[in-house]
């Protein structure tokens, strides 16, 4: 018989094809609405493999109820959506897909650097509304980019490559990292800092570390409190390295300037999410990777996980 997958969203047929030549693959349905709880357990029941995303959660009720499961394959770089300590208790494989996003999910956290410093968003919803009337000496001014100093959270290979495109924009660059990158500090004058020494100094910041114990509610009241009246906040990360209750009160209360946020602790983000009413606040729905061709290569590079596991080979990308 047969290997069965089971693939929680639905994918590009031209990668799924490679898999449907050789195994039983069950896949949901939709490409957007999230798999039911009681489906996904009926699924892994009998799968040989499983192909996630970042939106499920696969934790020990799920790995406990899938006792043919050889490998979780995981269509994103974070996977703290899944129990690894339960993964390695019951010798499950857990792969993910870097790389392939790296310079995509850069150019989404430089773009939404300038789009939040210069409120491009909220003056094209005043232009689309009919509010514009008439040009203002300091209507819509916003943040210089060029020249400014730049924090990044996290200097993994995204945060080298947003590091990049900011020194084209003549900007200092600090980070802070769970260790030190000489080789990048070398190369391009990235200067190493401790965490708040980087938030007091800096005019931007960029979150870029995963979600772990240590890096959950990372930057909280205290932390932005050491910031800038004039800071900009990017979180393209994870939702929870940072408190939104304490960053909608910075945010209202003019402790800093602005944030541009395409993660939030609850995705999808509620209506009634505070940070969506304040007009200092630019939203995105988790689109760091959302590129064509991106996107199809994380397809092939889950896809190609799961197709090394079942017959017999070492995934590239291994977590645990």
């Amino acid at each position: 018989m047969a290997a069965r997958i089971f693939i929680t969203r639905k994918m590009e047929e031209q990668v799924v094809a490679s898999l449907r030549k050789k195994f039983d693959v069950r896949m949901w349905d939709s490409e957007s609405e999230k798999v039911p709880r009681e489906v996904l357990l009926r699924e892994v029941a009998d799968a040989d493999a499983l192909w996630s995303v970042t939106a499920d959660s696969i934790d020990r009720e799920v790995l406990m109820a899938a006792p043919k499961l050889k490998i979780v394959s995981n269509m994103a770089v974070g996977h703290n959506n899944i129990d690894l300590e339960v993964a390695k208790e019951r010798g499950i494989i857990v792969t993910n897909t870097p790389d392939v996003l790296t310079n995509t999910t850069a150019d989404l956290a430089f773009g939404l650097l300038i789009a939040t410093a210069r409120r491009l968003m909220e003056a094209e919803d005043t232009l689309r509304k009919g509010q514009w009337t008439s040009w203002s000496p300091m209507g819509y001014t916003g943040m210089d980019i060029g020249g400014a100093t730049l924090g990044i959270i996290g200097m993994g290979r995204i945060g080298e490559a947003v590091a990049r495109r900011a020194k084209g924009f003549d900007m200092r660059v600090l980070y802070h990292n769970r260790s030190r990158k000489p080789e990048a500090e070398a190369a391009y004058g990235f200067e190493y800092a401790e965490l708040d020494t980087l938030l007091k100094e800096v005019d931007f910041i960029v979150i870029l570390a995963p979600l772990t114990p240590e890096t959950l509610g990372m930057i909280g009241e205290r932390e932005l409190a050491l910031m800038k009246k004039t800071a900009v906040l990017i979180n393209v990360a994870r939702g929870g390295i940072v408190d939104e209750t304490a960053l909608y009160h910075a945010l209202k209360e003019g402790q800093i300037w602005a944030a541009g946020l395409d993660v939030f602790e609850k995705e999808p983000v509620p209506l009634d999410n505070p940070l969506l009413t304040l007009p200092n606040v630019t939203v995105l729905p988790h689109i760091g990777s959302a590129t064509i061709k991106t996107r199809i290569g994380m397809m092939e590079l889950s896809a190609q996980a799961i197709l090394d596991i079942l017959e017999g080979r070492e995934p590239k990308n291994r977590v645990v």
